[in-house]
């Protein structure tokens, strides 16, 4: 399993690691290149860690343990460069060198240690691995404490404090979601190395307990995603963005035939008259759907003392002949009586028995369950026989009509 794991997240590791060093390239900053830097050592350590290739690196070079040594030391220029990325976007460019040199010293002198204690465990004449398994050895206890402190506590606490402090200040958005991942990604990271410290201790202790690799695979996989997600979100998320306001513009043009109509009869609804200009509801699309809405949905109260009551008894007739779904029968019957009463504001008399106040449908879904349903209702109003059929029948209800004056009496 471990295996598997270890290979796909090698795999995931070098696309981000090209993707973001593309990005770099053609728009060089200290934060992007320490994220390539993190990336390309995530990619290079998790690759050396995956087991087959472990072994063969070990048995051609003749030195046992020395992959695990080379990626470990991935694994620290990892949490170093991500620390520099971090200092690099909260501090002020001066302290955050400063602070980043720091970090580099202390990581370079740990990662010395730690090769220093493995040059020692190669003149036993008995090999041992750096691996909790042989956590009685002295050598191994302190390789194995100084790579968990350092490698993870340390850099991990403070890489998840400084992203969740800098996300709550930053204005960026995809940046903020990004910061939250990675101070999630972190805190896995916190328990990775929290597995292996407490096997660590078990083995010392003369207990002997399973499934330690198992764990540890689950746990750096989950970290490692949840970082390179969080780290590389600023680049590619506003992506998303695009692919939204894409849906966005198309339930906008989606409306135009209903609003046409609507504000045609009602100009005095239509507050902002530039964005019926294409390229200026591209520019805030937002804000061009939100007009269109509460314009749509002005219109329908203005209209209510056209809509005689009786419409809804004739579209549902034909919405059942139809076989239409529940919410399509809505729909059409929406369409209808928006139909009937432009005709009837055209004439310029009310009906005598108008829809209740409270007949307005209200979808669920908030503000994204609105545009939905009116999408919905416009669709049907341009293309539904069923509103074309009640609009021709309506036209034969027995009168029950007054002057428009005599409706607001």
């Amino acid at each position: 399993m471990d295996s598997a794991l270890y290979a796909l997240c090698a795999i995931a590791g070098w696309t981000a690691f090209g993707y973001m060093l593309r990005l770099q390239r053609r728009q060089p900053s200290h934060a992007r290149g320490a994220i390539c830097v993190a990336l390309g050592a995530f990619a290079l350590g998790i690759t050396l860690a995956v087991p087959p290739l472990a072994n063969a690196i070990d048995r051609a070079s003749g030195l046992p343990n020395l992959a695990k040594v080379l990626s470990h030391g991935c694994a620290m220029a990892i949490a170093a460069s991500a620390e520099t990325m971090l200092l690099h976007l909260a501090l002020p460019r001066a302290k955050a060198a400063s602070r980043t040199r720091l970090w580099i010293l202390v990581t370079s002198g740990a990662f010395l240690a730690m090769a220093g204690l493995f040059a020692y465990t190669l003149t036993y004449d008995t090999p041992v691995l750096l691996t909790v398994e042989y956590a009685t050895d002295p050598a191994v206890t302190a390789y194995l404490l100084i790579f968990m402190v350092l490698g993870f506590f340390a850099y991990c606490i403070d890489i998840s404090r400084l992203c969740w402090r800098f996300a709550r200040i930053c204005g960026r958005p995809w940046l903020r979601r990004g910061l939250r991942i990675t101070a999630v990604g972190a805190a896995f990271a916190l328990l990775y190395s929290t597995n292996k410290i407490v096997y660590l201790i078990a083995y010392r202790s003369g207990y002997q307990p399973t499934g330690e690799r198992e764990i540890a695979a689950v746990l750096v996989t989950i970290s490692a995603l949840l970082m390179m997600v969080g780290l590389t979100l600023p680049a590619w998320g506003p992506i998303l963005t695009i692919t939204r306001r894409w849906d966005d513009f198309r339930s906008y043009r989606r409306l135009e035939p209903l609003w046409r109509d609507l504000i045609a009869a009602l100009p005095e609804l239509e507050l902002d008259a530039s964005l019926r200009r294409p390229l200026t509801a591209v520019r805030d699309i937002d804000y061009a759907l939100t007009r269109r809405v509460a314009e749509i949905r002005d219109a329908r109260l203005a209209l209510r003392p056209y809509m005689d009551a009786r419409v809804t008894a004739l579209a549902e007739q034909y919405a059942e002949q139809a076989g239409l779904a529940a919410e399509e029968r809505r729909a059409a019957v929406e369409a209808a009586h928006l139909a009937c009463a432009l005709r009837e504001h055209r004439a310029g008399a009310a009906v005598t028995l108008p829809l209740p106040s409270d007949d307005l449908h209200r979808p669920s879904g908030g503000y994204a369950g609105e545009i939905a349903w009116l999408t919905l209702v416009s669709i049907t109003y341009t293309r539904s026989f069923v509103v074309a059929r009640t609009l021709a029948a309506s036209r034969h209800l027995p009168a029950s009509q007054s002057t428009l004056g005599d409706a607001h009496r």
